[in-house]
């Protein structure tokens, strides 16, 4: 999946003279910590893809101050755990500016973050962040699962007129995690683009089973789509799963449809559940799906605690598995 994102933003770097690349470590010999900007600044040099100071603020911020003239930023917050210091610049510019400017002055930034557990990276380098940036109003939230979805969702919010924030989850940059194997893709051709809001079925449940009534959805994105699918092996042809790509805009439409079509659905998030985007997907389900229910809306979730432990024990115990979601599966289609 790494290399998607490289190959994309050397695409878009090539395609675009106005395109630049800048956030800690991306530039110079290194290309970042995951290597996704890996030689781009010795390709396109250090005026276009280049270093910044160790200042999230500063990053996120001046991607308006870039828009306003005309240059079109992708910048990188190093981990998602770092994004905090620049929240006020999210919040109050640039999700703010089209609005108050009566769409005179949007705000095109594109900012990527990778995201999620892996592989004992501890509290600071581990957390999901997606509930709180939900509660933005004015950006968009991409989070793709597989190598293909990487490639057409980073082009489709590097052109989208709007802030937009790439959540990339980092153990399936190289698929290293057990049962991330399908995030490894075909890739597909420069220039692929999935529009924003679109989300797609990565699963199909047997058409037998669902006309037996014998089926479940699990709706989903990242990391999850991966725990699904390994915890479906043990439920064959019973389990659907609807990888939501876009956060928002949600594809509630196709939501909706899975969840009449099966009338049982999990929600699955690496996020603690308390108060939690899955929380209130789950919520909306049953207020606007209730008669076509046949169960409860099932969540997943990460355990309730402030922070991911550096225990690599500790954080397997604390985080959403195959095992439990095959867990919750059982429950529910036995409901």
């Amino acid at each position: 999946m790494v290399d998607a994102a490289l190959h994309t933003v050397d695409d878009i770097l090539r395609e675009f003279p106005e395109a630049l690349f800048y956030g800690q470590d991306v530039g110079g010999e290194l290309g970042g910590v995951f290597r996704e900007a890996a030689l781009l600044a010795k390709k396109y040099g250090d005026t276009r893809v280049f270093n910044t100071p160790i200042q999230e603020a500063y990053i996120v911020g001046s991607t308006a101050g870039m828009s306003a003239v005309g240059a079109k930023a992708i910048v990188e917050i190093q981990f998602a755990d770092y994004i905090w210091p620049s929240l006020n610049q999210l919040v109050e510019e640039l999700s703010k500016s089209c609005y108050l400017s009566n769409g005179k002055f949007p705000v095109q930034s594109l900012i990527r973050v990778p995201i999620g557990a892996y592989g004992g990276g501890g509290p600071y380098h581990s957390g999901s962040i997606e509930s709180t940036l939900l509660t933005i109003r004015g950006i968009k939230v991409v989070y793709p699962s597989n190598a293909a979805d990487m490639k057409g969702l980073l082009r489709a919010a590097f052109l989208d007129p709007n802030p937009v924030v790439m959540l990339e989850h980092k153990g399936l940059y190289w698929s290293k995690v057990p049962g991330t194997e399908d995030a490894k893709t075909v890739e597909p051709a420069t220039g692929y683009a999935i529009p924003l809001g679109q989300a797609a079925i990565a699963q199909p449940a047997d058409p037998e089973q669902l006309r037996q009534g014998a089926t479940c959805v699990v709706i989903t994105y990242g990391m999850g789509v991966h725990w699904a699918k390994a915890a479906s092996k043990q439920f064959a042809g019973q389990v659907e799963i609807l990888d939501l790509r876009t956060l928002n805009p949600l594809d509630f439409d196709a939501v909706q449809a899975a969840v009449r079509r099966h009338g049982k659905a999990l929600v699955l998030t690496e996020e603690p559940l308390m108060n939690s985007f899955a929380e209130s997907l789950a919520g909306r389900i049953q207020r606007t799906c209730f008669q076509q229910l046949d169960a409860p809306v099932f969540t997943v979730g990460a355990a309730n605690l402030p922070a991911i432990a550096l225990n690599v024990e500790l954080e397997r115990q604390m985080l959403p598995s195959a095992e439990k979601v095959a867990t919750a599966l059982a429950e529910l289609l036995e409901y």
